[in-house]
């Protein structure tokens, strides 16, 4: 049994820090969200009402939160009051400037550090099935394993300092791409009078197969636990995708890259949140696709 604390118990933090009580680790955590703080403690987690009280005595501390200008200040409040040489992973999906800062503060004070990012989703954070991509020194990506399968099916080792961040990133960038190509391929099958059936027993065991069509197909019928099944309530938000791509964007503008489809997707994205800027899973850019082509 681990003291870990878990720092931002939102959608995707909440259910890891139950998960880790569930596994009968100590947890404690913070968030300054009631809704949050109540759930969690619902779920075995002792929350505290700071964040420098939740680390006070914790050997790993998680942090799950919005931006990297949320995590640094965060760090800058966490860093001082954990223990000394406790572990910090960072699983928040942020630019990579603030990853590596991220890191620099950490080692400053004598805190190994991993950068940690996830893949997965709301569904995989309640279900544990996550998938951690790891940027760090590998003892720190070591001592972090054993708390990371507790969350997760898998962790991969992508590199030094701020490497999981990088590699989510470009997976993301991937990911909305072909979530619009899969969408518009399903609305032009529509329209020329094939099935949404019958295009995703081809796609999918052949060239086209992917995981915006084998996983989160953006059709009711095909794959039941999509949410295209649940009016696209919950998975990944769209608001989500879209800073993931502008993430990706940005760091391509910085390492002299021109990703030509991966801003086409993130303007694509941002013209869906303006027009429709309900929480919805980001494969419901197909109901905006169907819109644009009445």
């Amino acid at each position: 049994m681990s003291r870990i604390a878990v720092v931002g118990l939102g959608n995707m933090g909440g259910p890891m820090a139950a998960n880790l009580a569930a596994a009968g680790h100590e947890v404690t955590g913070y968030d300054p969200a009631p809704g949050a703080r109540e759930a969690a403690a619902a779920a075995g987690v002792t929350v505290r009402p700071t964040g420098p009280g939740a680390v006070r005595a914790a050997e790993v501390v998680i942090t799950m939160l919005p931006t990297g200008e949320h995590v640094l200040g965060v760090y800058d409040e966490l860093l001082p009051a954990a223990p000394d040489g406790a572990l910090f992973v960072d699983c928040s999906t942020i630019d990579v400037a603030s990853a590596r800062a991220a890191h620099e503060r950490a080692a400053a004070t004598g805190h190994p550090s991993v950068d940690a990012p996830v893949s997965g989703g709301v569904v995989g954070a309640e279900a544990g099935t996550l998938t951690f991509m790891a940027g760090g020194e590998q003892a720190a990506v070591d001592a972090a394993g054993p708390v990371l399968a507790v969350l997760g099916k898998r962790t991969v080792h992508c590199g030094g300092p701020s490497a999981g961040q990088v590699a989510k990133m470009c997976n993301n960038m991937v990911l909305g791409a072909s979530m619009i190509a899969v969408s518009e391929a399903f609305v032009l099958a529509e329209r020329l009078g094939l099935e949404p059936q019958a295009l995703f027993d081809v796609m999918s065991t052949s060239s086209g197969q992917c995981w915006a069509v084998s996983t989160n197909c953006p059709v009711p019928g095909p794959v039941p636990t999509s949410p295209a099944n649940r009016a696209f309530s919950g998975g990944f938000a769209a608001q989500l995708m879209l800073k993931d791509l502008r993430l990706a964007d940005a760091a391509a503008a910085e390492a002299g890259v021109e990703p030509v489809i991966g801003r086409l997707a993130t303007a694509r994205y941002a013209e869906f949140v303006t027009r429709d800027p309900r929480t919805q899973d980001f494969s419901a850019i197909i109901t905006d696709i169907r819109r644009a082509h009445p």
